[in-house]
């Protein structure tokens, strides 16, 4: 056994460990709480609230897409795990709408994207739209056990 390995404690071994999980779960969690704008000014397109919500039987994504035009509205899957809700607004929107003064611009569409991590029937989608918020449920497919031999 080398010196270095002998005058090692075990909080020294707790302390590296749980540096390695702190690590860890912010390379995990960071995506998912990423403190960025909720707006591209290139595309002149705010991000709107979504949430996904995983049942035995369906998906179901809400957004809140509020003073849309309802004939603009799209719901894509872009990949087999992903969806991209998009829709324009009836009237636009600006930085000092929002209370932002110093910056400048205007949005004239809402969009977001959401990952679905488990498998969903993109064909069999019922959409409902009231009140500005808008549901989308996905049947999700169905599992097959595999015979191992």
């Amino acid at each position: 056994m080398s010196e270095k390995q002998e005058k090692r404690s075990i909080f020294d071994a707790m302390n590296e460990y749980l540096e390695e999980f702190e690590k860890w779960a912010t390379e995990i969690m960071a995506p998912a709480f990423s403190e960025g704008p909720n707006w591209n000014t290139e595309t002149c397109c705010l991000h709107a609230l979504s949430s996904v919500f995983v049942t035995p039987r369906e998906v179901i994504v809400t957004a809140d897409l509020p003073s849309i035009k309802p004939e603009t509205l799209k719901v894509e899957a872009i990949d087999e795990n992903t969806i991209e809700i998009t829709a324009k607004m009836k009237k636009k929107v600006r930085f000092t709408d929002l209370g932002i003064y110093h910056r400048q611009g205007e949005f004239s569409s809402l969009s977001c994207q959401d990952r679905i991590h488990v498998a969903f029937n993109v064909e069999k989608m019922k959409i409902s739209w009231k009140g500005g918020i808008l549901e989308v449920r996905f049947p999700r497919k169905k599992r097959y056990q595999l015979k191992v031999e």
